[in-house]
């Protein structure tokens, strides 16, 4: 069968789940709560509450509309420069990889909120009356929202790479510098582009949290759809609340038809097939591009840079040099290295034991857990539902590319939806029929994070070989037969990195979908969410801190104990 299936291979697996996913944990922690103590501080000589002028005008809808898109592609540059980066130090250096994987596991389970309420005050300390370092925050925000799941994509693409090519490489004697270029990061591109364009509409479901930043009692609103949103449920608008809609799809069809659908259609030649498919995108506008002459000339000269590069990173030796040859890696260093982790975490763990003693008591800390029990809860159920759902669609769309491509302008509407536009309707309905907020607030989690785990099951279905394809129809599989034994090992390596980016999601969404308001109502829901949302509201730092804390170590426990563990079966049962 196609190499290509083999999306997780044995290193990966254990370089995603090796002991330092949980020895790096009390670090982190630790440095949040450093961070928190240096929040409150600066908090105190800088006036937060600035007072933007904001009108629900449609008027002025293009202008906020362009100013939230540009916020949002220049955290998409980021995300990708960090992407790229964060994978070749990790798929070159076991030592980087060891703390940088585990690390990046962490980093994605800390909720957007407790990088805002910690470092927008860094942010604004650096630029001290000015509005650049409130942007430069909100930026970052976005970029949190969008990084993660593009460097692990990356990574898995980079690590994932067939073994017959990764032998080609050596026989071409290719540096690092070439292998990046030539074999990696092509490779890697159709993953990472379907992960760009999902990160691009879940950006959207956090920019109201990003432009409207609420902190120590105070909001500081940006120009933006997110501080237009976040006016209009203030002063309950629905007018407003439709227009933003009307904007929001506008701006989606415009950056789907000019950015993603040409790039899709351009890494369509990057898919690694034995044989030739019948499954490629097309794109009007990469169409007219390559007619152009002086879109031309402009790619033929990056691609003289580019080979010019390339030619001189090249390996100063060849095969046949002493030089060649691999040294035995001392053991030393990596015992060194191993030795500062260990004295590093221990003292991680002594500061959050005399912080828990002595700025929020046990006690607090047993009522938070308690509270992430209630949220688990209900990651769990709604992500099972979701799953019935989008796996039979999402394979269903990614194998009939015409549909494909006919929908896909509609899905990243629907994932860049955000739900605080349905938080109203919410809101009027648990009141008006006196519903329980623990129930029926639970769905608005699932709402904007469900379009991960759709994503990635397209792109997996979207990349299964024609070859594999041609050959379950001929063996006539059909009804549950062939969903065990053709589709779900198919899909499942992506339906897994699907699934830990929505439940990682939920869990952000819970921040905001715990506790809703419209105009003068306010409902809330028993959750970790909801409390770490009040005491942001509050400008209560250490609870802050140890609300992050706990929503990091429920997170790290389900990738360890669930998502670990689905990993190891795509990778010993589950693939083709």
């Amino acid at each position: 069968m196609n190499k290509k299936r083999q999306f997780f291979p044995r290193q990966v697996v254990e370089a995603g789940g090796n002991r330092w996913d949980w020895a790096l944990l009390p670090i982190v922690l630790a440095l949040f709560v450093l961070m928190a103590y240096g929040s409150q501080q600066m908090a105190r000589p800088y006036e937060l509450g600035q007072t933007l002028p904001m009108t629900l005008d449609p008027l002025y809808l293009p202008y906020y509309l362009l100013r939230t898109t540009l916020r949002m592609f220049i955290a998409l540059g980021a995300s990708v420069i960090f992407s790229c980066v964060f994978a070749a130090l990790t798929t070159k250096y076991r030592t980087a990889e060891k703390v940088m994987v585990p690390m990046l596991d962490i980093l994605q389970s800390i909720p957007i909120l407790g990088f805002l309420s910690i470092t927008v005050t860094a942010f604004i300390a650096l630029f001290p009356g000015n509005l650049l370092g409130v942007e430069c925050a909100a930026i970052f925000a976005i970029f949190t929202s969008q990084a993660w799941n593009m460097a692990f994509s990356a990574y898995q693409g980079f690590r994932s790479v067939p073994a017959e090519l990764s032998e080609a490489a050596q026989v071409f004697q290719l540096s690092g510098w070439q292998r990046f270029w030539r074999l990696e990061l092509p490779f890697a591109m159709p993953g990472l582009l379907w992960n760009m364009m999902m990160s691009m509409s879940g950006g959207w479901f956090f920019v109201v949290a990003s432009e409207a930043i609420m902190v120590s009692n105070q909001t500081i609103k940006l120009p933006g759809m997110g501080s237009y949103i976040a006016l209009a449920i203030e002063q309950s608008n629905l007018a407003a609340i439709g227009w933003a809609i009307f904007a929001m799809l506008i701006a989606v069809l415009l950056y789907d038809q000019l950015f993603f659908r040409p790039l899709l259609a351009w890494a369509d030649k990057f898919r690694f097939e034995e044989t030739g498919g019948d499954t490629a995108q097309s794109s009007w506008l990469l169409t007219w591009l390559r007619r152009t002459e002086r879109t031309q000339q402009i790619v033929e000269w990056f691609g003289h840079q580019l080979s010019r590069s390339i030619a001189v990173f090249r390996l100063s030796h060849d095969g046949t040099s002493i030089r060649a040859r691999k040294d035995k890696p001392s053991l030393v260093p990596q015992r060194v290295w191993d030795a500062v982790i260990a004295a590093v975490v221990f003292y991680a763990l002594w500061s959050l034991v005399h912080f828990i003693r002595t700025e929020v008591g046990w006690s607090e800390v047993g009522h938070v857990l308690m509270l992430g029990v209630y949220t688990m809860m209900r990651v769990v159920v709604l992500l099972a539902l979701a799953a019935l759902v989008w796996v039979p669609v999402g394979i269903w769309i990614g194998m009939n590319p015409r549909w494909a491509s006919r929908t896909q302008a509609v899905a990243q509407f629907l994932a860049a939806f955000p739900a605080n536009l349905v938080f109203p309707v919410a809101v009027i309905i648990i009141v008006r029929y006196h519903l329980n907020p623990d129930i029926w607030l639970s769905p608005l989690m699932i709402l904007g994070t469900q379009w991960y785990l759709l994503f990635n099951v397209i792109a997996g279905a979207s990349t299964i070989p024609t070859e594999l394809r041609h050959a379950a129809k001929n063996f006539g599989l059909t009804g549950w037969l062939k969903w065990r034994r053709y589709l779900l090992p198919a899909i499942f390596p992506s339906f897994v990195t699907g699934a830990i980016t929505a439940s990682g999601g939920s869990w952000n969404a819970a921040i905001v979908s715990e506790f809703v308001s419209w105009g003068p109502t306010t409902l809330k829901a028993h959750g970790i969410g909801s409390y770490i949302q009040e005491m942001t509201i509050a400008g209560d730092f250490p609870r802050i801190a140890l609300g992050i804390c706990i929503m990091c170590i429920f997170v790290m426990g389900f990738n360890h104990f669930v998502w670990r563990r689905l990993y190891t079966m795509a990778e010993s049962r589950l693939h083709f």
